[in-house]
């Protein structure tokens, strides 16, 4: 899959978002190592600490799943009714939930509809706390 195909189906995912409040809507498209892709989109409630972020979505949609190993994600994101905002990276909680689950070289691909910047993982999150970290 291209990143360019995988930006579009984080596009796709956006629509479902549910963001009453804040009215930015944001969509992921996470790639698994065996080529799956797992949609996820942000979904706001309320008492806002409930509130879940799309990239954090699409991981518990594929971690249910029993699927472990991701090699990119994609990531969208503009208030409703306007164009996409050109880069919508992930807040610092997404990028440690990445960082459980991807390796550093993860590809974070950001974009809109005519253009896309792709960052390695660790590019993004440095000094990350993962398991090693434990040890």
């Amino acid at each position: 899959m291209t990143d360019r195909e995988l930006l579009d189906r984080a596009i796709a995912a956006r629509k479902n978002a549910y963001t009453p409040y804040s009215h930015f809507q944001v969509g992921a498209a996470l790639l698994a190592a065996d080529g799956t892709v797992y949609p996820g989109c942000n979904l706001e409630n309320a008492a806002f600490s409930p509130t879940i972020c799309a990239e954090r979505a699409a991981i518990a949609s594929a971690v249910s799943r029993g699927v472990r190993e991701f090699t990119a994600i994609a990531i969208v994101g503009g208030r409703e009714g306007e164009g996409l905002s050109p880069r919508c990276a992930p807040c610092g909680v997404c990028r440690q939930v990445l960082a459980e689950f991807c390796t550093p070289d993860a590809r974070v691909i950001l974009g809109d509809e005519t253009h896309l910047e792709v960052y390695a993982l660790s590019d993004l999150l440095p000094l990350s706390f993962t398991r090693k970290s434990m040890e």
